[in-house]
């Protein structure tokens, strides 16, 4: 084989190792759609995202049907990543567990109020943290000296409300057995209930509690800076979408380094950290 056979064929494999590499880094311009709940979002076109929708300020649905709140714009930031659009989903806290485990799937996460528990983490996958959270009260602030414990509220003359379904139903009843208890349908309507007499007490969260104690001067918050309970609230979504979950918690990631996570933090007046 002379000189210019070899060179001839060194440049023919030069050019198809080119190519071949051209054609592998073509395919790998969007990874994201390698992965398989990712790609079928980004194939969908939309994020899917299940919600209550009613619990001020982090999933609150308006009448018009517009979604606002701390945890539809950490929903926005996650369908941003991706590079598609967004669907709010309307779930419920009764049926939180059963609507991420549907089949066919209604949503791809659900995000708004979610507290991460060893329970759901059971059955399910739970993102990172990413708002701090923690059980107190709400009363009218002119009975706000009156609870300061909860041995103040455990008392069978003490009304507490309580939505159905969730983790605040479940605290009451674990917590305070002398109480009355009832059991109110709609959350977000909890609130005024307790403000014109209803009830005394209603059982919420910390990231709850300051958005009505700003907005209605009937409510207190009495033992806002001390809560019953420390925990963390995250987004919720089925097995097998470890994919998904990788990316979300990239997102929550970047938004804690960039400093974006703490601007919606001061944006609805809620707690950073326990630090």
């Amino acid at each position: 084989m002379n000189k210019i056979t070899l060179w001839m064929l060194a440049a023919i494999l030069t050019i198809c190792g080119t190519a071949a590499f051209a054609s592998c880094t073509a395919n790998d311009d969007n990874p994201l759609e390698k992965q398989p709940t990712i790609g079928r979002i980004v194939e969908r076109g939309t994020l899917l995202v299940g919600t209550t929708g009613d619990y001020r300020p982090l999933s609150y649905r308006e009448d018009d049907g517009n979604y606002w709140g701390f945890g539809i714009e950490m929903a926005e930031k996650i369908a941003e990543r991706i590079g598609v659009g967004i669907e709010f989903v309307q779930t419920s806290w009764p049926t939180l567990t059963a609507d991420v485990l549907a089949e066919p799937q209604t949503f791809d996460l659900a995000i708004g109020g979610i507290t991460i528990t060893d329970t759901r983490k059971e059955t399910m996958l739970m993102s990172d943290g990413y708002l701090a959270n923690g059980k107190t009260i709400l009363c009218r602030a002119a009975d706000a000296d009156r609870y300061q414990s909860l041995a103040d509220i455990d008392k069978p003359e003490v009304r507490v409300m309580v939505n159905p379904g969730g983790l605040n139903e479940k605290f009451a009843n674990e917590n305070l057995p002398h109480a009355t208890i009832i059991v109110y349908q709609k959350n977000e309507e909890i609130p005024n209930q307790v403000a014109e007499g209803h009830a005394d007490v209603m059982i919420t969260e910390i990231t709850e509690a300051p958005w009505y104690v700003q907005n209605d001067p009937r409510l207190a918050a009495p033992l806002l800076n001390t809560p019953f309970t420390h925990g963390e609230i995250g987004v919720l979504m089925r097995k097998g979408q470890e994919d998904l979950l990788t990316l979300v918690n990239a997102v929550i990631a970047q938004m804690k380094a960039d400093g974006t996570l703490r601007q919606l933090h001061e944006k609805y007046g809620l707690v950073y950290s326990y630090e």
